[in-house]
């Protein structure tokens, strides 16, 4: 029996919530969303689809990626650059 890699999403996440009938199945749609002023669109984005009434629910490990992709201030430091040592020829002489 071939497994899948323990970090992919599961094709199937059950009954839908919205119809109460149909079945999510995992689809990759374009996912859109607007950040300011601007459109931002994500190809092949996982999503769970009902097979009857079209709800999506977005897999939440996707998002949350895209939310760390997209923040602002991901890859900054948070605390303060500190103040550059000086190299000695500042200071007082006996």
């Amino acid at each position: 029996m071939i497994s899948k890699p323990e970090n992919e999403a599961p094709n199937n996440k059950g009954m839908c919530l919205e119809c109460g009938t149909g079945a999510l199945k995992l689809q990759h749609l374009t996912y859109f969303t607007w950040l300011n002023n601007e459109l931002i669109t994500v190809p092949d984005f996982p999503a769970y689809v009902c097979d009857i009434c079209g709800r999506r629910e977005y897999d939440g490990r996707a998002i949350t990626w895209l939310n760390t992709l997209l923040n602002p201030e991901t890859g900054r430091s948070s605390t303060s650059p500190r103040k550059a040592e000086s190299t000695g020829a500042n200071q007082a002489q006996p």
